[in-house]
């Protein structure tokens, strides 16, 4: 999933450092991840791993990092298999 994330992350996040440059627990704000290429990399994500962002997890927090954003996914997709 990670992977996926930073491939992602490499498409749409205009950050000015390589993403493989960047730790997972890094803050990708703090790296330059601004707030229109969030909203790009939440349309990327949920394209790639077939899924739609709930309003109560459109939050900074939800992208503040590589772990931050596979744990918000995964959030969604155990969510989804309870439904």
């Amino acid at each position: 999933m990670n992977e996926t994330i930073r491939g992602l992350l490499t498409k749409f996040g205009g950050l000015p450092v390589a993403v493989e440059q960047i730790a997972d627990d890094a803050d990708l704000y703090s790296a330059g991840l601004s707030s229109f290429a969030s909203v790009q990399l939440m349309l990327g994500l949920e394209d790639a791993f077939d899924l739609e962002f709930p309003d109560t997890l459109l939050n900074r927090k939800s992208f503040s990092s590589i772990n931050a954003i596979a744990a918000t996914l995964a959030q969604i997709l155990d969510q989804r298999d309870v439904a």
